[in-house]
């Protein structure tokens, strides 16, 4: 047998097992991460975290500091998408809406609008490694989607067509927060 004939299947056996054993490795890192953050965090929900991070194309081959870029990545998407779903909504009010749910839907269109900018700062001090002033950006988009959400809860009976939206900010926002946490406690 020529030597390149065996060379060429173990160089295939050995990329598999490589990139298989690494993919377990990031599952174990995605399970652990989103483990510590739902212990450590009520507002986090474990299977909301891994589905989260697991659907993100890069998360198979990421490290914690990675899968915090990933997280704000999610926070961006999911923020700019509300922003757009929110304008939709402004622009397809019917007759009989009150005067009070446009007044919230406008409120929460600038909340996201804030949001967006807020999320794009807080990725790049994140990238520079100033996870404090990320905390801040990315905490404010947190209220920001409660502050939208607590808009209809003051006129009793107005059900906010914002809410699941709104909780996938603040869960996706909760855990970037807690991964930033964790990087910083692997860096003490």
């Amino acid at each position: 047998m020529k030597p390149t004939a065996l060379f060429i299947p173990l160089f295939f056996l050995f990329f598999f097992l490589c990139f298989f054993t690494h993919g377990i490795k990031t599952q174990e890192l995605i399970n652990k991460t989103c483990n510590l953050s739902s212990k450590g965090d009520p507002n986090i929900k474990f299977s909301f975290c891994k589905t989260s991070l697991q659907a993100a194309p890069a998360s198979q081959c990421a490290s914690l500091r990675g899968l915090g870029m990933i997280s704000i990545r999610l926070i961006r998407y999911n923020v700019t998408d509300t922003r757009c779903f929110i304008k939709n909504l402004l622009k397809n009010l019917n007759k009989n809406s009150s005067a009070f749910e446009k007044a919230c839907l406008d409120d929460c269109f600038e909340l996201y609008s804030d949001a967006i900018d807020s999320i794009k700062r807080a990725m790049k001090s994140y990238n520079l490694k100033r996870f404090y002033d990320a905390n801040i950006q990315i905490s404010s988009v947190m209220d920001a989607s409660t502050t939208c959400e607590d808009g209809f809860k003051e006129r009793k009976g107005l059900v906010s067509p914002l809410t699941k939206r709104n909780n996938f900010t603040f869960q996706l926002s909760a855990i970037s927060l807690s991964i930033m946490n964790l990087i910083q406690k692997g860096s003490d």
